[in-house]
């Protein structure tokens, strides 16, 4: 009797060396990954840089003051760092816990800044930090997968563990940013 511990859509057995090849659920966990991460990591650069059509630094830090976050370049380049250095962790599946604590807490405060507005807003409701703040939960609860740069890492599979540093991680760091 072989014992399975892969992934739905893996096919490898315990005990015989194997590695399995690759699954549409590896492909698609990178394509989810980087779908996010790189989206995450643009918003981080529009507020640091100017890129991709965004304001910059000065510019985004004069909004960030405008919705209360007080000192505005200091927020706006907290979040704007946590923004392109989470997504990029995200993207590469490189210290995936850490990379998905950054959005999610991200993720927590654009929902507080927005929750007036409900959800499915035509001026920009909940919906997508919700569905991001999901997604980077997800990531780090079933891991970042095998074509990730934590594949040596004990997180590389997820777990209770992962997921519960990102909640209390993210969720303190939001928090902390809302109280200040």
């Amino acid at each position: 009797m072989k014992l399975r511990t892969e992934r739905p859509g893996q096919s490898a057995t315990v005990g015989t060396g194997l590695t399995p090849p690759l699954s549409a659920a590896d492909a698609g966990l990178l394509l989810l990954r980087l779908t996010v991460g790189l989206t995450m990591a643009g918003h981080g650069a529009q507020k640091l840089f100017g890129l991709f059509g965004g304001q910059g630094l000065e510019a985004t830090g004069k909004w960030f003051a405008h919705l209360g976050y007080e000192p505005g370049v200091f927020f706006a380049g907290l979040t704007g760092t946590s923004e392109l250095l989470g997504g990029l962790g995200l993207a590469l599946g490189l210290f995936t816990p850490l990379a998905a604590a950054a959005v999610f807490g991200i993720m927590i405060n654009a929902m507080a800044v927005d929750v007036g507005k409900g959800l499915w807003s035509t001026s920009g409701g909940i919906e997508y930090p919700m569905t991001v703040a999901a997604v980077a939960l997800a990531v780090a609860a079933v891991g970042p997968g095998r074509l990730s740069l934590d594949g040596r890492f004990p997180w590389r599979d997820g777990g209770w563990l992962p997921a519960a540093f990102v909640l209390c991680f993210g969720g303190l760091a939001a928090a902390l940013v809302l109280v200040f």
